[in-house]
């Protein structure tokens, strides 16, 4: 069996006496951000839409959890049998219209009865934890602070609608605005960060990922960004010597580009002609 081979791969690298020296240094702490990473880059190659890196890094994750789960075992505290048990029983334990007699309508009840079960889930742990107490501090921050505001709203605290946070935007940036005016650079660190959870509780409200449409802006920018580049190129010269409105056409020219999915650049139309 596959898996099996792994953790045999796995558990050798992590032996005392001929294992790799490297493997034999790693702990959790010193392996969480090779985690992370493998995570990005599983999200990398689904949105580049590439099957066979897709393949290669979900590999790569897959490594992680049994790197985690070796460390684990060498300290006796469970081994990757204990992780695949902890999780069939989750999963059967959050799908009772599956693997019970409950019955539900539709995905929208479904992700409804899924967070019903997570916070009874929770309730177990503790009377004594607070509704916030469990989101992951390491999470990318946009997606923690989407995170928090969709576990404050389950716990009772929330706009009805999108029309409170939107308002909550143009008074955070308002007070962005004073903070800058004041030169106070504490303050406005404050402020921005106050602005940038009313924009992601803008956008849970309209069932948004805050986090993938700020990737998304990204890659266009980044195409964009290459277009001007490609443009100036072929007309001679750079960006530090074109004129801020040519840069401003040529900008403008590329999401027009990108609207019509037109590819690649002809030069003339730096000239103007």
């Amino acid at each position: 069996m596959s898996i099996d081979r792994l953790l045999a791969i796995m558990a050798r690298l992590r032996d005392p006496e001929r294992g790799c020296p490297w493997d034999l240094e790693q702990d959790f702490a010193s392996i969480a951000p090779y985690t992370v990473e493998e995570a990005y880059e599983v999200a990398d190659a689904i949105a580049r839409g590439t099957t066979a890196d897709l393949k290669d890094e979900l590999g790569d994750l897959l490594l992680q959890v049994v790197f985690h789960a070796q460390i684990a075992r060498d300290r006796n505290l469970f081994g990757f049998d204990d992780v695949v048990d902890a999780i069939c029983d989750k999963m059967v334990r959050r799908h009772p219209h599956v693997f019970g007699e409950e019955q539900v309508r539709d995905a929208g009840e479904q992700t409804r009865r899924w967070e019903e079960l997570k916070r009874a889930e929770r309730g177990v742990r503790g009377s004594d934890t607070g509704a916030l107490d469990s989101v992951p501090v390491a999470l990318p921050a946009l997606t923690r602070a989407r995170k928090l505001g969709r576990r404050a709203a389950e716990a009772g605290m929330d706009w009805p609608d999108a029309a409170g946070p939107r308002a909550k935007i143009d008074e955070e940036l308002h007070e962005l605005d004073e903070a800058c005016a004041a030169g106070d650079p504490r303050r406005m660190s404050a402020e921005l960060g106050d602005l940038l959870f009313a924009v992601v509780n803008f956008a849970r409200h309209h069932a948004l990922d805050p986090e993938q449409s700020l990737a998304a802006a990204g890659r266009r920018f980044t195409s964009r960004f290459s277009y001007v580049e490609r443009a100036l190129r072929e007309a001679g010269t750079d960006l530090h010597h074109a004129a801020p409105e040519l840069l401003d056409r040529l900008w403008d020219e590329a999401k027009r580009a990108e609207s019509s999915g037109r590819e690649g650049f002809s030069g003339g139309s730096v000239s103007g002609a």
